[in-house]
């Protein structure tokens, strides 16, 4: 097992990793940017290291400086979090140079299912189904005759994409070329790749995820399957496992094509396999190979720190666990509690002068927020997660509801009532809403 572990991170899943390290007995270093020297990760951690500019350019993501201070201060693993460089292949070819462990899949396996046409080819190998799409295209010509072949609706994505960017449907002909432009400027300014494909525009679909996690010895166990279908601009905002309303059947499906997939890459740690569900059908969608925000709500349900064994298995120690072990009888139910204003969801900033978190039985506030934390412009919106869970999902709704009438953050702008009118939305409640359910609540 590890001693030390450095955090290539900052804020909530900082905190989180800095939480699972300190249970298990094991050393962290902390690393932080100007604008971060108050931040709750530096303060925990058992070091800390300023390493740059408030601009993530300038700290979070300058690799040859994170991996150059973990040989310095003798950290043989580094946890990327999720965002920033966690799935960089970059970053993780550089720690194997350097004889560091990236608490990942690896270079290998993250360069394969990185690459979203190269991670469709895999799955279509591996006998998991995918949504009519195009090789990547280099040029005009190929996007055209490649929309026709088609059909309307169609997506343009990255291949290097993630968090939402890089990412436009095109709905008719003469959206298509200036869609196309935009969306290679975007990956290029965002991830440092333009290659573009198309892919079959599925609406009114339910976003499912399976959470998998696998050992150096080959067992690969699902942890669960979650609904993240309560999206604004392909940004989740709500999450809840199991996923609701889905058919005993297709679940069983889904478990098991995520598991081949994962078995066909050689998968190590923890991952997770997106999937759109459509009517009766499923498809692949994309595999990330890192930590996902929404662990959490697979955690409260299965009962397994999923952080914690994410660094065990990337240490080389092999699962205990058996499948028919993992416990799926209850029901958690996340909010993301982002700083936003309410007119027109623009990030917020400001001084926290009031916090009070929800308690309870089942109830969880994952988070880097105290009272008198300053929010700047320079990150990420999301303040933390509301978690809770119960045996019922009629009963985590009510729990849910409970907690953020509870919740209070005064000095930020932030998205609380918004998260209220979906736990009141009788779509949400029946559990038959789909990624369109935005458009009709907000």
């Amino acid at each position: 097992m590890f001693s030390k572990i450095l955090i290539a991170n900052r804020g909530e899943v900082a905190v989180r990793v800095i939480r699972a390290c300190k249970e298990m007995g094991i050393k962290t270093v902390a690393i932080y940017s100007e604008a971060d020297r108050a931040a709750l990760h530096v303060e925990m951690a058992d070091e800390s290291y300023c390493i740059g500019g408030p601009l993530v350019k300038d700290s979070y993501l300058n690799m040859d400086v994170i991996v150059t201070l973990a040989k310095r201060v003798g950290a043989e693993a580094i946890h990327p979090g999720y965002g920033m460089l966690s799935e960089n292949c970059e970053f993780a070819k550089l720690c194997e140079e350097n004889e560091i462990v990236l608490i990942s899949p690896g270079a290998e396996v993250m360069s394969k299912m990185g690459q979203k046409e190269v991670a469709r080819k895999i799955a279509v190998s591996a006998g998991v189904p995918v949504t009519p799409g195009s090789p990547i295209l280099e040029s005009v010509e190929d996007v055209k005759r490649w929309a026709e072949k088609i059909g309307y609706p169609v997506i343009l994505k990255a291949r290097a994409g993630g968090g939402g960017k890089g990412i436009r449907i095109v709905r008719e002909e003469k959206q298509l070329l200036s869609s196309f432009d935009q969306v290679k400027k975007e990956a290029a300014s965002s991830f440092a790749d333009d290659g573009i494909f198309m892919e079959k525009y599925l609406e009114n679909v339910k976003h499912v995820e399976v959470q998998i996690i696998a050992d150096s010895f080959g067992k690969v166990l699902v942890l669960g399957d979650r609904d993240c279908s309560v999206q604004r601009k392909n940004q989740k905002l709500i999450e809840e496992c199991p996923a609701p309303v889905l058919p005993d059947e297709m679940r069983k499906k889904m478990h098991l094509a995520a598991t081949e997939l994962a078995k066909a890459v050689g998968y190590v740690t923890v991952g997770t396999v997106e999937f759109l569900a459509h009517k009766d059908e499923f498809f692949f969608m994309e595999m990330n190979t890192r930590l996902q925000v929404e662990h959490s709500v697979t955690e409260m349900v299965c009962g397994i720190d999923i952080v914690e064994w994410q660094i065990r298995t990337a240490a080389g120690v092999a699962l205990p666990f058996k499948q028919e072990e993992i416990a799926h009888s209850r029901h958690a139910i996340e909010c993301r509690i982002c700083a936003e204003n309410a007119r027109n969801f623009a990030p917020s900033t400001g001084k926290v002068e009031l916090l009070h978190i929800p308690g309870g039985v089942d109830v969880r506030f994952d988070s880097a927020l105290y009272q008198s934390y300053e929010v700047t412009p320079f990150y990420d919106s999301m303040l933390g997660k509301l978690i809770v869970c119960s045996d019922t999902r009629d009963g985590a709704i009510r729990k849910m509801k409970s907690a953020l009438s509870e919740f209070v953050l005064v000095g930020v702008d932030n998205n609380r009532d918004m998260h209220m009118k979906f736990m009141d939305n009788m779509k949400f409640v029946l559990g038959n809403y789909d990624t369109g359910i935005c458009r009709k609540v907000l």
